[in-house]
């Protein structure tokens, strides 16, 4: 289907049309997952964006266009908590990751883009938007993959929630209202008054910006880069990395090597996994100035954590060597007889 805004007393549209039936007449595509327990994943996500997140949207349409009356606010109200709830859940999953489930585009990814593509013109106003940065990343990295961008059109946002308007009432006539006395010297002296309570309350002072954004324009548009990154292979012929070398502005970023300092205490793999999941919460506020890639190398009790960064400015000396630099993307790396085990993309 082709999501799009709806016109005037127009009914809302579906959030998806899918079909895993269909998706399954294509077993290589990896849209149902890739074993048994990324298939129940999938179900689960589908479910998930299908009932908490696309179905309140059409009751709140339909309450705000008048096509259920009367107008219950209350009920407005519980639908709408009832997304942001299942939103919020969205927005930590996605912290540490792409897609929902594995590292690749699946029809869970196709549901919630789905309905959170419906919810932006609905419930999702400016600000709403700002509290789930990670769900409109994700919405904008699946609706502008090449081959969904057909289907999803352009996003349309809204700065404003949609809300219930009355229909306007017959005017009765009135009577015509005497002038008002003019009430100058009142006004003058509330205005005095103002500009007294306006001294004693103390002046905010601006908020300090970030440094790097204050560097030169760069050519190399980071946001870009984790598009291609996300929906392309990594290596080969107009894989991701064949763009990172044509578009990459050394002058307005550096790349740079990561290593735990403390590799002898790592354990089990997974949990060294985890605690890369950890350092990418913490660069949370970053995230407009930074990529990553980086995994665990080895095995249980004899692992190492390394990865690579990219870094908007030129303060850190890039340290990193084109080999490893790109094993780290494609997550084939070995160190030291080590083979890449697990790893984590910070985008």
């Amino acid at each position: 289907m082709r999501l799009r805004h709806p016109e005037p007393e127009d009914e809302i549209p579906p959030s998806s049309f899918l079909s895993q039936p269909l998706a399954a007449l294509a077993p290589n595509s990896g849209l149902l997952g890739t074993d048994p327990k990324s298939a129940a994943l999938v179900d689960q996500w589908v479910s998930f964006s299908e009932k908490e997140i696309a179905a309140p949207n059409y009751p709140i349409y339909q309450l705000c266009k008048g096509m259920i009356a009367p107008y219950n606010k209350g009920i407005h109200t519980h639908f709408a908590s009832v997304q942001l709830r299942a939103l919020d859940v969205v927005e930590k999953h996605l912290a540490t990751r792409t897609f929902l489930v594995g590292e690749r585009i699946t029809i869970a990814d196709i549901a919630l883009a789905c309905a959170v593509g419906t919810a932006v013109w609905i419930t999702l106003d400016a600000p709403t938007r700002a509290k789930y940065p990670n769900v409109i990343r994700h919405l904008e990295t699946v609706s502008y993959h090449p081959k969904m961008k057909e289907a999803f059109g352009e996003l349309n946002y809204i700065e404003t929630a949609m809300q219930y308007v009355p229909p306007p009432k017959e005017k009765k006539e009135s009577k015509p209202q005497a002038e008002p006395k003019p009430k100058a010297e009142k006004k003058k002296k509330e205005a005095e008054d103002d500009e007294e309570d306006d001294d004693l309350v103390p002046k905010e002072e601006p908020k300090a910006k970030n440094p790097l954004d204050s560097l030169p324009k760069s050519s190399f548009n980071l946001e870009d880069w984790k598009r291609a990154y996300s929906n392309k292979d990594t290596r080969g012929p107009g894989g991701s990395l064949e763009w990172f070398y044509e578009h990459f502005d050394p002058e307005g970023f550096s790349i740079w090597r990561v290593d735990l300092k403390y590799n002898e205490e790592l354990t089990q793999t997974f949990m060294s996994s985890n605690q890369i999941g950890g350092f990418f919460n913490r660069l949370e506020a970053s995230r407009k100035y930074l990529f990553g890639s980086m995994g665990v190398l080895g095995k249980t009790n004899d692992s190492i954590i390394t990865g690579a960064l990219v870094c908007r400015g030129k303060d850190v000396k890039p340290v990193v060597e084109k080999a490893f630099f790109e094993g780290a993307l494609a997550w084939d790396l070995e160190v030291d007889g080590k083979a890449w085990v697990d790893g984590k993309n910070f985008k």
